[in-house]
């Protein structure tokens, strides 16, 4: 059993930038690939990133490349969503999710947190 839990969301203006974090607990939580989604309301649920379990892959998702950029501390079992330049349609609940492949859909993935609340104001 892996727990997630994220953290760094809030309220922010457009052109400025957050850091989420995802500390993972639990049985080798670091082995897994780690990814962030996101959904917004009325809208389904959308893959952001994701990074296998050394830490090398960072794959973003191809519309958020250059924006956003995902990394891991192992030591700290902590995964990370830099996001710059947001925009507001980059409001969204923000969910980390842990599994045993380098997917890009929900079914990838065997573990999630609670999601955290990311709001950028025009």
């Amino acid at each position: 059993q892996v727990h997630l839990v994220e953290s760094g969301g809030g309220l922010v203006q457009a052109g400025g930038s957050l850091r989420l974090s995802c500390a993972a607990s639990g049985r080798s939580s670091s082995g897994y690939a780690m990814a962030w989604f996101r959904q917004a309301p009325g809208k389904e649920r959308e893959f952001v990133a994701v990074i296998g379990a050394s830490g090398t892959t960072p794959i973003p998702s191809r519309s958020l490349k250059g924006r956003f950029t995902i990394s891991r501390d192992n030591a700290k079992n902590t995964v990370y969503l830099q996001m710059n330049s947001l925009r507001p349609e980059d409001t969204a609940v923000y969910y980390c999710a842990a599994g045993g492949v380098l997917g890009t859909r929900g079914n990838d993935y065997d573990y999630w947190g609670q999601g955290t609340q990311v709001t950028v104001s025009s």
